[in-house]
């Protein structure tokens, strides 16, 4: 198996574990309805050790592009494998996504609510804001590379990193999910969430694209943050990377903040004129 067809693996095997705790907890009449959130960070956990362990020996396991981004800013993993491990991390997640949606076939029928349907494959923030939801997948995303490359460094544990990770991902979940749901991973937002657009779901309403770009870019941001944040502080070496990457996260950090301050400026005005 090739490092393209790994990704795909188990980014499938990750979306399937992990989406399908969202179905069994969200859907009508399944056994698992209304499991809780611990359930789901706990499964959200097991569902990236599965896939690392399925294929970390045949791609590295990177699962999430804003993981294969991280590594090839430090300089960890070549810049022209980085499009063609996105592209199968996302077919992975359409994948995924897809097999949850068979697997729970009748059970999209008797659940009317369509949010919960989207919930299924997508993430969605508790309270919408643009600026605080994005930097809340912009934090859970840099504590996510900064940990795969701390636990990465202990060589002692090496053959117990997938629980490691997977331990990381339910410590993420449990403490910083609740704001956005902690999409934490590009793939596993967008690849389900045109999965939603596509498949034909009874009454599964809007897929809720004006939101999508949020779990995309923040975790982009906050692991290119993590990995040069690693970089300096751990390993020493202060390169013009940091400042860059720095100085871009600002930068949009900044215009989502004017720019969602602006649109609640409008939603206040609305209501006032009603």
């Amino acid at each position: 198996m090739t490092g393209f067809w790994g990704e795909v693996v188990g980014t499938m095997i990750l979306i399937l574990f992990g989406a399908g705790i969202g179905a069994g907890s969200s859907l009508k009449g399944s056994y698992s309805n209304n499991a809780g959130w611990i359930v789901i960070t706990i499964a959200w956990g097991l569902a990236v050790t599965m896939g690392v362990f399925a294929v970390g020996s045949i791609s590295g396991a990177h699962l999430n592009p804003a993981v294969s981004i991280a590594l090839a800013i430090n300089g960890d993993f070549p810049w022209t494998d980085v499009p063609g491990y996105i592209l199968a991390q996302m077919i992975g997640a359409i994948l995924g996504a897809t097999l949850v949606f068979l697997h729970y076939l009748p059970h999209w029928k008797v659940t009317e609510d369509p949010g919960a349907k989207l919930g299924v494959f997508a993430t969605s923030p508790a309270i919408p804001h643009t600026f605080a939801n994005l930097l809340s997948e912009m934090i859970g995303t840099f504590i996510l590379v900064l940990g795969l490359l701390f636990i990465g460094a202990n060589k002692f544990t090496e053959g117990l990193n997938p629980f490691a990770v997977g331990l990381l991902i339910v410590v993420i979940g449990m403490s910083l999910g609740g704001t956005t749901g902690y999409a934490i991973n590009p793939a596993r937002d967008l690849g389900p969430r045109i999965a939603h657009f596509l498949l034909p779901i009874p009454g599964k309403g809007s897929s809720n694209w004006s939101y999508s770009w949020i779990p995309v870019v923040g975790p982009i941001l906050g692991g290119a943050l993590g990995a040069v944040f690693y970089k300096t502080v751990f390993i020493g070496e202060l390169t013009v990377t940091f400042w860059t990457v720095l100085a871009v996260s600002l930068a949009i950090l900044l215009t989502a903040y004017a720019f969602g301050e602006k649109q609640s400026n409008e939603v206040d005005s609305s209501k006032v004129a009603s």
